[in-house]
């Protein structure tokens, strides 16, 4: 719509020309021209029930209870809204029985707020969460830092060491189509509870791996 406007009035074209390039009918065209307005403005429908800075503090809410290891799921955050809203005396089409916001607002400020997104969490022990924080992130780098000045390895020389356990039988199974009806549904595994393994690997800077490509340095069933 800007770039129509300007088009015809720095006379490049004339309205029927300009409305046929730009695709907008004509009369539009010459409605927003004359009143200096090129924007669309408010087509009807639905309006956003919070603005613009209220979800952004929402947003940061929901990053720093998530950087803490205490994210919401989407029924927290329906609630919430529902809470902000009656708090501060928003207008608001929620539902005051189940107090909490509907599927269609969440789904309107998920599309609103691309920066934020519904992922599966992984299990972190409270230890872990203590000591993964700035300042013993910091003293970890320092301490490698010297460590590596000092002794100066060489690529070949700085090995990485993971450990992994994993089952002969699936934690979770997927679902599949049986008889409806039926009270019991099974799937056939190697046992009923399976067995626990684990595995070592080493790496060094360059990509060499130890004994090859893929070395087992632990194998002891279900003793780690």
């Amino acid at each position: 719509m800007r770039d129509a406007i300007t088009a015809v009035r720095t006379k490049k074209m004339g309205w029927q020309m300009a409305a046929k390039i730009y695709n907008i009918p004509a009369t539009t065209l010459r409605r927003r021209a004359e009143k200096e307005d090129s924007t669309k403005g408010y087509l009807g429908g639905h309006k956003a029930t919070f603005t613009k800075d209220v979800e952004k503090i929402i947003i940061e809410h929901l990053q720093e209870l998530e950087v803490r290891f205490f994210g919401m799921t989407t029924t927290d955050l329906r609630k919430l809204a529902y809470q902000i809203a009656v708090a501060k005396n928003i207008p608001h089409r929620f539902s005051s029985e189940n107090q909490m916001a509907g599927v269609d607002w969440l789904r309107g400020f998920r599309k609103r707020n691309p920066s934020i997104s519904l992922r599966i969490p992984e299990a972190t022990s409270a230890a872990r969460a203590r000591g993964f924080n700035k300042v013993q992130v910091q003293t970890f780098f320092k301490l490698l830092s010297d460590v590596m000045e000092q002794h100066n390895f060489e690529p070949h020389q700085i090995w990485n060491v993971d450990e992994s356990g994993f089952s002969t039988v699936p934690s979770q199974n997927p679902k599949v189509f049986a008889t409806k009806g039926r009270k019991q549904v099974g799937v056939l595994t190697s046992a009923e509870r399976g067995q626990h393994f684990t595995s070592v690997c080493c790496v060094n800077a360059l990509g060499s791996f130890i004994g090859g490509s893929f070395l087992l340095l632990s194998f002891f069933p279900g003793k780690i």
